[in-house]
């Protein structure tokens, strides 16, 4: 009974893009236990700009690494859209220069692959 009268809240819906599908499928396991809602996935650019359009996921973590562009230039096109998600950058290096570049552009902010944890995203969407 108690638990009809809590308010129920829609778990944010994520884009994941990662050129590496099989890192695709873990990462979709790890964030539906996490209690997050994956609206779909891209392998490139391309089609991240043409699934983020669709879907209007409320997140997208983005790798830095995109066969056909710069993952941050997919950033800043994914910014231009009426109600931007947010973006959160990843990438299996962990880069300096990444973490300096998200602080720079319209991202949430950086997280390496294997940093990435449910609190990791938390603190960086608050």
């Amino acid at each position: 009974r108690d638990a009809r009268r809590r308010r129920r809240v829609r778990p944010r819906s994520v884009l994941l893009v990662d050129d590496h599908a099989g890192f695709r499928r873990s990462l979709g396991v790890f964030l539906a236990e996490a209690g997050y809602h994956v609206a779909g996935e891209a392998a490139d650019g391309a089609s991240a700009l043409r699934e983020a359009a669709r879907l209007r996921p409320d997140v997208v973590l983005l790798d830095v690494q995109l066969p056909d562009q710069d993952g941050f230039e997919v950033a800043r096109q994914l910014a231009a859209a009426p109600s931007p998600p947010a973006v959160v950058m990843i990438s299996s290096r962990d880069d300096p220069t990444y973490s300096r570049r998200a602080t720079e552009s319209s991202t949430r902010g950086f997280v390496p692959k294997s940093r990435l944890s449910r609190a990791a995203l938390e603190h960086i969407l608050r």
